[in-house]
């Protein structure tokens, strides 16, 4: 490196393709401008992720790359790299796929961190065996990438909390669009891409949000297009539950989500946003375990039952009943979100 990429490194990150885990790699992003306070963040990553990258203020740069999932997209890949070539001084790779691997490699990045994986040898310059037992957390595998090796290697590293900007502006246009009140909020997301075994049932879900409406709340369910049934199944007939599933953008679920008092959430991406914003998490664990892909706050309640069987980490319950949510009952959660609603107001 020349002398003025060693006092402001120009650092490209290769990112994720799941919205929680682009949340959580913000971790490495502050652990890098905390040790590169003048170094410049460019991230490579799918354009849906532009939204939460812009609420970070760690990041310069978001630099869009579109391949549908299972295609390799090599000319997309390729024309990519030319138009990075010489902007960087070092990648950070992030997944472990082969391809992941092949922008900075092309772009002719000099140094080029990742994970060993897929036979990348060659394409990743400093590649670091993988301690699953040291490094026990998805957030502490991000962070670790951005540090010294021998440093990584300890695990004693500290893990920076995921932290998004929020938007007052846009909040006050959404709260007038939607129709929202001015009732305390809760949020509720259905939702988790990974499968049905992550996701609470939706008669628990209806049933809650019923409770929490006779109690003063008003309750607003969050999610994407293909969570719009689920969501319409939960509010219907309900007067202050809004199905708002399909009518957002990602930036503005996370104005909504800051502005909730609390949520209700299986374990999945609009979780990991709910914590970056500040709002206390109500996280629904069954088939994954909340030791590694925890919200990353202090104010969270974990509701896991910890069964024989969970967590087995299946997109759907091999058993096929999915036990571990169903038996997680609506009364429990209720009883955790009132109890957190009373300190509330007891602090005032």
């Amino acid at each position: 490196m020349s002398q003025a990429s060693t006092l402001e490194p120009r650092i490209l990150v290769v990112g994720p393709s799941w919205v929680g885990d682009m949340v959580m790699a913000q971790s490495l992003f502050m652990t890098l401008r905390q040790r590169h306070p003048r170094c410049r963040i460019g991230v490579v990553a799918p354009s849906w992720s532009q939204p939460i990258l812009a609420r970070m203020a760690e990041v310069d740069e978001a630099i869009a790359l579109d391949v549908e999932h299972g295609q390799f997209g090599w000319t997309t890949r390729r024309t990519l790299a030319r138009r990075l070539r010489g902007r960087f001084d070092m990648a950070i790779v992030l997944p472990r796929s082969w391809k992941s691997a092949l922008v900075p490699f092309l772009a002719r990045i000099p140094k080029r961190v990742g994970y060993t994986g897929e036979q990348r040898y060659g394409l990743i310059s400093e590649r670091r065996e993988l301690d699953r037992e040291v490094l026990d957390q998805t957030v502490k595998r991000f962070v670790a990438l951005g540090l010294p090796s021998d440093e990584a290697s300890t695990g004693g590293f500290p893990v920076p909390r995921p932290r998004l900007r929020v938007d007052p502006g846009n909040l006050v246009e959404l709260r007038i669009r939607l129709g929202l009140t001015s009732r305390p909020a809760i949020g509720v997301m259905p939702g988790a891409e990974y499968g049905p075994a992550k996701q609470w049932p939706l008669g628990h879900f209806r049933e809650l949000a019923g409770r929490l409406e006779a109690e003063g709340f008003e309750v607003r369910v969050l999610g994407g297009p293909k969570d719009a049934d689920a969501g319409e199944t939960i509010a219907k007939g309900l007067v202050h539950v809004h199905n708002l599933c399909g009518q957002t953008r990602l930036a503005d679920a996370v104005d909504l989500l800051a502005d909730c008092q609390q949520v209700v959430t299986n374990d999945s991406g609009l979780m990991h946003v709910a914590a970056a914003v500040g709002t206390r998490v109500h996280a629904l664990y069954g088939s994954s375990s909340p030791g590694y892909t925890p919200p990353l706050t202090d104010s969270a309640k974990i509701h896991f039952l910890g069964l024989s069987c969970s967590p087995c980490f299946e997109r759907t319950c091999p058993l096929g009943h999915t036990n571990c949510l169903v038996q997680l009952s609506p009364q429990r959660v209720l009883g955790a979100l009132l109890a957190s609603s009373a300190e509330v107001l007891a602090r005032g």
